[in-house]
């Protein structure tokens, strides 16, 4: 009897009871590997944990305390140089904004040879990602010890650090961009017989112009906080004057110049959103 029955059982019949009762027939050597991969996540996060030392937090405590009275009592300011302050503000706002123009104007050349949709010959395409992905996955700060140690200290550094860092970032975001458009559009422009240059003038910039001006804005603003951790390694710009009066003990000052940049980057910040309004409106915004 039993034979019989066990033999009336079709394939189908298996698979439905599966289907309705999947814990019961788990697969036990992905179990295990489900619990072997838990287990090395909590043993790695318990392993990181370590060194969050809080026993050297606490005992910094009473520094830390310190370090924050020296900078909110301020002390001397008339003799702050606030001339060479401010020089070191404008020029790192100099160094952002060119380095993301030339960042921006060489990046959306490379999009359209990175985009799948524009350049057709794979060797090509593949061959200008790896070069992005080299650009993009340097730190900036790394470019700017690279460039500080080929031209020197100064904002020159810096402007070729953000223009190779902005430049991998943004072709990537570009070339994405380029590749969700509508064809349609481009078809038509090229139905009329237009070359490759009104092609691209006419069927792509007007699709992407939004996430073109946006993306710009941001990376304009992102590459001015940058140029300011850029002059703690001599790339010129408010950076330097940062790290000379933390050498210094002069905690007050390098207060009054973060508020300063904080103030710098708030402006910037509100300036970018006009233009976006300007250019792309409440919804693109």
């Amino acid at each position: 009897m039993s034979t019989l029955a066990f033999a009336a059982v079709t394939d189908a019949d298996i698979a439905a009871l599966r289907k309705r009762n999947p814990q019961a027939f788990s697969d036990p050597f992905a179990t295990t590997l489900k619990v072997l991969s838990w287990a090395g996540i909590i043993l790695y996060l318990a392993w990181s944990l370590h060194f969050f030392e809080i026993g050297k937090l606490l005992s910094a405590s009473d520094r830390v305390w310190m370090l924050l009275r020296r900078m909110v009592i301020w002390q001397d300011m008339a003799s702050w140089q606030y001339g060479n302050i401010y020089k070191g503000i404008a020029q790192t706002v100099a160094m952002a904004f060119l380095g993301t123009l030339l960042g921006t104007i060489f990046a959306l050349g490379l999009a359209f040879f990175a985009a799948r949709n524009t350049m057709p010959v794979g060797i090509i395409r593949h061959a200008v990602r790896r070069v992005l992905d080299v650009f993009r996955g340097i730190d900036s700060v790394v470019w700017g010890l690279v460039f500080v140690r080929a031209v020197g200290l100064g904002p020159l550094a810096g402007v070729l650090a953000i223009w190779i860092s902005d430049m991998g970032n943004l072709a990537k975001l570009y070339s994405e961009a380029i590749e969700n458009i509508d064809r349609k559009q481009v078809e038509g422009v090229r139905a009329t017989g237009a070359d490759t240059g009104r092609i691209i003038r006419y069927g792509y910039l007007p699709q992407i112009l939004p996430v073109f001006i946006s993306l710009s804005l941001y990376s304009f603003e992102s590459s001015t906080r940058s140029a300011t951790i850029l002059g703690l390694v001599g790339a010129g710009g408010i950076g330097m004057i940062i790290i000379e009066r933390f050498r210094a003990g002069l905690f007050d000052q390098v207060a009054f110049v973060v508020l300063n940049v904080l103030v710098v980057i708030a402006v910037i910040d509100w300036g970018s959103g006009l233009i976006r309004k300007r250019f792309i409106g409440e919804r693109g915004h």
